[in-house]
Protein backbone atom coordinates (compact mmCIF):
# COMPACT_ATOMS: atom_id res chain seq x y z
CA UNK A 1 0.00 0.00 0.00
CA UNK A 2 1.33 3.79 -0.91
CA UNK A 3 -0.04 6.15 0.93
CA UNK A 4 -0.25 9.80 0.39
CA UNK A 5 -1.86 12.55 3.11
CA UNK A 6 -2.32 16.14 4.59
CA UNK A 7 -0.05 17.67 7.59
CA UNK A 8 -0.76 20.83 9.18
CA UNK A 9 -2.24 21.82 12.97
CA UNK A 10 -5.02 21.07 14.13
CA UNK A 11 -6.62 19.35 11.26
CA UNK A 12 -10.45 19.65 11.51
CA UNK A 13 -13.15 18.90 8.04
CA UNK A 14 -10.57 18.01 5.09
CA UNK A 15 -11.73 18.95 1.91
CA UNK A 16 -8.17 16.82 0.67
CA UNK A 17 -9.44 13.70 2.38
CA UNK A 18 -12.59 13.34 1.19
CA UNK A 19 -11.77 14.34 -2.11
CA UNK A 20 -8.86 11.76 -2.51
CA UNK A 21 -10.99 9.11 -1.80
CA UNK A 22 -13.39 9.80 -3.64
CA UNK A 23 -11.59 9.72 -6.27
CA UNK A 24 -9.71 6.50 -5.69
CA UNK A 25 -13.21 4.89 -4.89
CA UNK A 26 -15.03 6.55 -8.37
CA UNK A 27 -11.86 5.95 -10.61
CA UNK A 28 -10.95 2.51 -9.66
CA UNK A 29 -7.81 3.61 -7.94
CA UNK A 30 -6.56 0.75 -5.90
CA UNK A 31 -3.58 0.28 -3.41
CA UNK A 32 -3.19 3.51 -2.18
CA UNK A 33 -4.79 5.59 0.60
CA UNK A 34 -4.93 9.08 1.68
CA UNK A 35 -4.90 10.45 5.61
CA UNK A 36 -4.57 13.10 7.86
CA UNK A 37 -0.81 13.77 9.81
CA UNK A 38 -1.93 16.46 12.51
CA UNK A 39 1.48 17.33 13.65
CA UNK A 40 2.21 19.45 16.31
CA UNK A 41 4.99 20.89 15.68
CA UNK A 42 7.22 21.09 12.09
CA UNK A 43 9.97 19.49 13.63
CA UNK A 44 8.26 16.26 13.69
CA UNK A 45 7.74 16.23 9.80
CA UNK A 46 10.98 14.32 9.31
CA UNK A 47 9.71 11.48 11.46
CA UNK A 48 6.71 11.01 9.66
CA UNK A 49 8.22 10.51 6.32
CA UNK A 50 11.13 8.00 7.85
CA UNK A 51 9.16 6.01 9.56
CA UNK A 52 6.62 5.60 6.41
CA UNK A 53 8.93 4.66 3.65
CA UNK A 54 5.58 4.04 1.36
CA UNK A 55 4.46 7.55 2.14
CA UNK A 56 5.39 8.99 -1.66
CA UNK A 57 3.52 12.62 -1.21
CA UNK A 58 1.44 15.04 1.10
CA UNK A 59 -0.19 18.34 1.20
CA UNK A 60 0.63 21.38 3.31
CA UNK A 61 -1.67 23.63 5.34
CA UNK A 62 -2.22 26.10 7.80
CA UNK A 63 0.64 26.87 9.75
CA UNK A 64 3.24 25.10 7.75
CA UNK A 65 3.25 26.17 4.23
CA UNK A 66 6.31 28.62 4.91
CA UNK A 67 7.80 26.66 7.98
CA UNK A 68 8.01 23.09 5.71
CA UNK A 69 10.52 24.71 3.18
CA UNK A 70 13.71 24.23 5.75
CA UNK A 71 12.99 20.27 5.14
CA UNK A 72 12.57 19.95 1.58
CA UNK A 73 15.78 19.57 -1.14
CA UNK A 74 14.58 21.12 -4.01
CA UNK A 75 11.46 23.80 -4.81
CA UNK A 76 9.89 24.44 -8.15
CA UNK A 77 9.57 27.17 -9.86
CA UNK A 78 6.18 28.66 -8.43
CA UNK A 79 6.97 27.29 -5.04
CA UNK A 80 10.42 29.56 -5.19
CA UNK A 81 8.96 32.97 -6.36
CA UNK A 82 5.67 32.52 -3.85
CA UNK A 83 7.99 31.14 -0.57
CA UNK A 84 5.61 28.67 0.13
CA UNK A 85 4.14 25.26 -0.43
CA UNK A 86 0.59 23.00 -0.68
CA UNK A 87 2.05 20.00 -1.97
CA UNK A 88 5.39 17.98 -1.53
CA UNK A 89 6.39 15.09 -3.67
CA UNK A 90 8.56 12.31 -1.84
CA UNK A 91 11.24 10.14 -3.28
CA UNK A 92 12.28 7.56 -1.46
CA UNK A 93 15.01 4.49 -2.46
CA UNK A 94 16.19 1.95 -0.11
CA UNK A 95 19.83 2.85 1.24
CA UNK A 96 19.06 6.54 -0.02
CA UNK A 97 17.58 9.76 2.02
CA UNK A 98 14.37 10.69 1.32
CA UNK A 99 14.52 13.37 -1.37
CA UNK A 100 11.44 16.09 -1.00
CA UNK A 101 10.40 18.41 -3.51
CA UNK A 102 7.78 21.08 -2.81
CA UNK A 103 5.20 23.01 -5.29
CA UNK A 104 2.42 25.62 -5.20
CA UNK A 105 -0.71 24.14 -7.00
CA UNK A 106 -2.86 26.45 -5.41
CA UNK A 107 -1.40 29.42 -8.07
CA UNK A 108 -2.41 26.92 -10.70
CA UNK A 109 -5.56 26.28 -9.31
CA UNK A 110 -6.51 29.83 -8.72
CA UNK A 111 -5.19 31.10 -12.90
CA UNK A 112 -6.83 28.72 -14.37
CA UNK A 113 -10.04 29.04 -12.65
CA UNK A 114 -10.08 32.76 -13.26
CA UNK A 115 -8.75 32.62 -16.62
CA UNK A 116 -12.11 31.66 -18.44
CA UNK A 117 -13.65 34.64 -16.29
CA UNK A 118 -11.57 37.27 -17.45
CA UNK A 119 -12.76 40.17 -20.23
CA UNK A 120 -10.27 42.65 -21.62
CA UNK A 121 -11.24 44.95 -18.76
CA UNK A 122 -10.14 43.13 -16.29
CA UNK A 123 -6.50 44.99 -16.52
CA UNK A 124 -6.63 45.63 -12.48
CA UNK A 125 -6.96 43.82 -9.32
CA UNK A 126 -7.81 44.40 -5.61
CA UNK A 127 -6.88 41.63 -3.08
CA UNK A 128 -8.29 41.90 0.08
CA UNK A 129 -6.73 40.24 2.83
CA UNK A 130 -2.43 39.79 2.96
CA UNK A 131 -2.17 35.85 4.73
CA UNK A 132 -0.80 33.47 3.26
CA UNK A 133 -2.87 32.71 0.55
CA UNK A 134 -2.56 36.07 -1.14
CA UNK A 135 1.03 34.95 -1.98
CA UNK A 136 -0.29 32.74 -4.37
CA UNK A 137 -2.82 34.71 -6.05
CA UNK A 138 -0.14 37.69 -6.56
CA UNK A 139 2.13 35.22 -8.47
CA UNK A 140 -0.63 34.42 -10.11
CA UNK A 141 -1.84 37.75 -11.21
CA UNK A 142 1.79 38.49 -12.45
CA UNK A 143 1.93 35.17 -14.59
CA UNK A 144 -1.36 36.73 -16.18
CA UNK A 145 0.27 40.16 -16.45
CA UNK A 146 -2.96 41.75 -14.27
CA UNK A 147 -1.58 44.33 -12.07
CA UNK A 148 -2.82 44.63 -8.13
CA UNK A 149 -3.23 46.82 -5.25
CA UNK A 150 -3.24 44.49 -1.51
CA UNK A 151 -5.72 45.74 1.02
CA UNK A 152 -5.41 45.01 4.44
CA UNK A 153 -6.80 45.97 7.93
CA UNK A 154 -3.35 48.49 8.53
CA UNK A 155 -1.81 50.64 5.76
CA UNK A 156 2.02 49.62 5.36
CA UNK A 157 4.02 50.88 2.40
CA UNK A 158 2.80 47.66 0.40
CA UNK A 159 -0.62 47.85 1.14
CA UNK A 160 -3.79 50.06 1.79
CA UNK A 161 -6.36 50.11 3.88
CA UNK A 162 -10.01 49.61 4.18
CA UNK A 163 -11.14 52.66 4.83
CA UNK A 164 -8.57 54.34 1.72
CA UNK A 165 -10.77 52.45 -0.55
CA UNK A 166 -12.83 55.22 -2.51
CA UNK A 167 -15.44 54.88 -5.31
CA UNK A 168 -12.69 55.74 -7.21
CA UNK A 169 -10.76 52.77 -5.94
CA UNK A 170 -13.23 50.54 -6.39
CA UNK A 171 -14.08 51.94 -10.14
CA UNK A 172 -10.47 51.72 -11.26
CA UNK A 173 -10.31 48.54 -10.32
CA UNK A 174 -12.72 45.66 -12.10
CA UNK A 175 -11.42 42.41 -10.25
CA UNK A 176 -11.82 42.25 -6.98
CA UNK A 177 -10.67 39.12 -5.02
CA UNK A 178 -11.29 38.26 -1.49
CA UNK A 179 -7.98 36.20 -0.03
CA UNK A 180 -9.16 36.56 3.52
CA UNK A 181 -11.56 34.14 5.94
CA UNK A 182 -14.05 36.50 6.21
CA UNK A 183 -17.38 35.06 5.47
CA UNK A 184 -16.47 31.27 6.02
CA UNK A 185 -18.89 29.41 7.70
CA UNK A 186 -20.46 29.83 10.25
CA UNK A 187 -19.20 33.28 10.55
CA UNK A 188 -21.19 33.07 7.33
CA UNK A 189 -23.27 37.07 7.42
CA UNK A 190 -19.84 38.95 7.16
CA UNK A 191 -18.14 40.16 4.24
CA UNK A 192 -15.04 42.30 3.82
CA UNK A 193 -15.51 46.44 4.72
CA UNK A 194 -16.05 47.53 1.07
CA UNK A 195 -18.24 50.34 -0.38
CA UNK A 196 -20.21 47.76 -2.50
CA UNK A 197 -22.24 50.34 -3.85
CA UNK A 198 -19.59 51.38 -6.24
CA UNK A 199 -19.79 47.91 -7.56
CA UNK A 200 -21.25 47.39 -11.23
CA UNK A 201 -21.26 45.27 -14.12
CA UNK A 202 -18.25 45.51 -15.60
CA UNK A 203 -16.88 44.10 -12.03
CA UNK A 204 -15.68 40.16 -11.42
CA UNK A 205 -15.49 38.79 -8.09
CA UNK A 206 -13.87 36.19 -6.62
CA UNK A 207 -13.80 34.43 -3.34
CA UNK A 208 -11.07 31.90 -2.28
CA UNK A 209 -13.81 30.52 0.14
CA UNK A 210 -15.93 27.67 -1.00
CA UNK A 211 -18.06 27.07 2.34
CA UNK A 212 -20.74 28.47 2.43
CA UNK A 213 -21.31 28.60 -1.67
CA UNK A 214 -21.93 31.90 -1.78
CA UNK A 215 -20.59 34.08 0.38
CA UNK A 216 -22.01 37.48 1.56
CA UNK A 217 -19.10 39.39 -0.04
CA UNK A 218 -20.33 37.11 -3.68
CA UNK A 219 -24.17 37.99 -2.99
CA UNK A 220 -23.20 41.85 -2.58
CA UNK A 221 -21.57 41.61 -6.13
CA UNK A 222 -24.09 39.42 -7.73
CA UNK A 223 -26.78 42.45 -6.49
CA UNK A 224 -25.02 45.11 -8.57
CA UNK A 225 -24.26 42.81 -11.23
CA UNK A 226 -21.15 41.74 -11.46
CA UNK A 227 -19.61 38.12 -12.58
CA UNK A 228 -18.70 35.97 -9.05
CA UNK A 229 -16.97 32.85 -8.52
CA UNK A 230 -15.82 30.96 -5.13
CA UNK A 231 -12.99 28.70 -4.61
CA UNK A 232 -14.42 25.72 -5.45
CA UNK A 233 -13.05 25.10 -8.54
CA UNK A 234 -9.46 26.44 -7.62
CA UNK A 235 -9.23 23.37 -5.02
CA UNK A 236 -10.69 20.51 -7.65
CA UNK A 237 -7.91 22.20 -9.86
CA UNK A 238 -4.95 22.12 -7.45
CA UNK A 239 -5.87 18.81 -6.07
CA UNK A 240 -6.00 17.47 -10.00
CA UNK A 241 -2.53 18.93 -10.04
CA UNK A 242 -1.16 17.32 -7.06
CA UNK A 243 -2.18 14.24 -7.88
CA UNK A 244 -0.42 14.34 -11.34
CA UNK A 245 3.19 15.53 -9.70
CA UNK A 246 2.78 13.05 -7.24
CA UNK A 247 2.65 9.91 -9.79
CA UNK A 248 5.03 11.29 -12.73
CA UNK A 249 7.51 9.47 -13.74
Amino acid sequence: MKYLGLIGYPLGHSFSKKYYLEKFSNEGIEGIDYDLYPIPSIEDFPKLYTDNPDLYGVNVTIPYKQDVLAYLDELSEEAKAIGAVNCIQIRQEIGKKPRLKGFNTDAFGFAESLKPLLEKHHQKALILGNGGATKAVKYALDQMHITYQVVSRTRTAETISYADLSPATIQEHHLIINCSPVGTAPHIDECPDIPYEDIGPDHLLYDLIYNPEETRFLKHGKARGAKIKNGFEMLILQAEKNWEIWNEL
